[in-house]
C-alpha cells in the first residue's frame, strides 16, 4: 500500500524563509533515515512558499493560470512524504513519531492503485499501469 503523507503548510512556512535553528533540519533527517532503514520511504520533498506556485484551473478547452501566493493557507501543502507500507496501522505509527512543530497537521491519502480500477478498465489497462508502477518503485528503491 502505498500512501502520501501531506505535511499543510503554515503562515511560517508560508513566508518562504527558512528556520534559523538547524534541530528541526536534524530531526527530520534522522526521521526520514528511520524510514529508508525500515523500507517504507519512497520519497519526500519540502515545498517552497506558494508565492512561488501558480495554480491551473481548467474550464472549457484553456485552463486559466493564476500565479501564487494563494490566500488559504490552511489548504496548501508544505510538504510531502510517499511511503509503501503494509496498512494505514504502520502509517499511523509512523505519522505519530514525525517530528513536528506544535500545531503542525499531517494528512495522510492513500493512492489508488492499478488493482482498484479492475473490472472499470480493460485487464490489459490495469496491467500497464502495474509496470508503470512497478517501475516508479524499483526506481524509488535504487535512488533511496
Amino acid at each position: 500500500m502505498r500512501v502520501m503523507v501531506v505535511v499543510k503548510a503554515t503562515p511560517q512556512s508560508e513566508t518562504g524563509v527558512l528556520p534559523d535553528d538547524p534541530s528541526m533540519f536534524i530531526e527530520m533527517g534522522k526521521f526520514n533515515d528511520e524510514l529508508i532503514a525500515a523500507g517504507i520511504l519512497l520519497d519526500a520533498a519540502g515545498l517552497k512558499a506558494s508565492a512561488n506556485g501558480k495554480r491551473l484551473t481548467f474550464r472549457g478547452s484553456k485552463p486559466t493560470v493564476t500565479d501564487g501566493p494563494f490566500a488559504e493557507t490552511k489548504e496548501l501543502i508544505g510538504g510531502f512524504w510517499i511511503w509503501e507500507v503494509k496498512d494505514m496501522a504502520q502509517v499511523m505509527e509512523w505519522a505519530s513519531r514525525a517530528p513536528m512543530e506544535d500545531g503542525d497537521t499531517l494528512e495522510v491519502r492513500p493512492f489508488y492503485e492499478p488493482e482498484d480500477f479492475a473490472g472499470l478498465v480493460p485487464d490489459e489497462t490495469v496491467e500497464q499501469e502495474k509496470g508503470w508502477r512497478d517501475d516508479q518503485l524499483a526506481k524509488a528503491r535504487d535512488t533511496g
